[in-house]
């Protein structure tokens, strides 16, 4: 794979990971200066510090496994210009058990689950309990909506609130149409470097909020805001009559 370490031939050692040369100043930071963990800036950083995050890794302990000086990895996080070699990206992918295109966002137009499937692979029913918590992780869904032409399934940023899916929209819409009809709403996870992943089930009733008390709650309420943009200050609410899910683990 591109970026990768060909089989067979020794990678990098930890020196020389260590040594890959940064921009003037990258190197200057003091270990306070990383301990502070600015945000992440470019588009590698972004990846680099949700992957730590998945993994509950500290970007410390990330740049001790991959053998570079913490202050290198905060350059790579939080400068967007950052552009490391073959070897460093590849050192980072094995640590944080990814691949470079997902870390470099190669993969980005890729659909999830491209990956080859675990030898054995474990197969867990979830309960409703733990659908419910998994639902509260996620910020996008799909929902699937009867409409005069057919059923359609369109992707939403949706937040979970006292227990029921509410999502914006706009008159016109498809997801507008939801309204007053019985829904099926998904959400899921999938890891391809570890070939495993989840997937959440909700059917209900989708109604459109007309109370503006309760479209001034869930403004309060709900995280994030529509990637479709535009004007949506319409709210729809799923209430779920069912939940469940399914797991699969290697």
């Amino acid at each position: 794979m591109t970026g990768q370490t060909a089989p067979g031939k020794p990678g990098p050692g930890p020196a020389q990971v260590a040594q890959e040369p940064a921009p003037a100043g990258a190197g200057e930071r003091g270990p306070a200066a990383v301990a502070g963990e600015r945000g992440p800036l470019g588009h590698l950083g972004r990846h680099l510090a949700r992957r730590r995050a998945e993994l509950g890794l500290t970007r410390r302990e990330t740049a001790a496994l991959a053998g570079m000086a913490p202050s290198y990895l905060a350059y790579l996080e939080e400068r967007p210009l950052a552009a490391p070699g073959a070897g460093v990206l590849g050192r980072l992918a094995a640590v944080l058990h990814t691949t470079v295109p997902e870390l470099t966002g190669g993969a980005a137009d890729l659909p999830p689950g491209a990956g080859p499937a675990t030898r054995t692979p474990r197969f867990t029913e979830l309960s409703e309990a733990e659908c419910r918590a998994l639902l509260g992780t996620r910020g996008v869904g799909r929902v699937a909506v009867e409409t005069g032409s057919g059923p359609v399934i369109v992707p939403v940023n949706y937040s979970v609130v006292d227990g029921d899916i509410v999502f914006r929209t706009a008159p016109g819409t498809t997801t507008f149409q939801a309204s007053g009809r019985r829904v099926a709403f998904e959400a899921d996870r999938i890891d391809d470097a570890f070939g495993e992943g989840w997937s959440v089930l909700v059917r209900g009733r989708a109604r459109a909020v007309t109370d503006p008390d309760e479209a001034g709650r869930l403004a309060e309420r709900a995280q994030g805001v529509p990637w479709a943009g535009g004007r949506r200050e319409e709210w729809v609410r799923i209430e779920p009559l069912t939940v469940t899910g399914r797991r699969i683990a290697a």
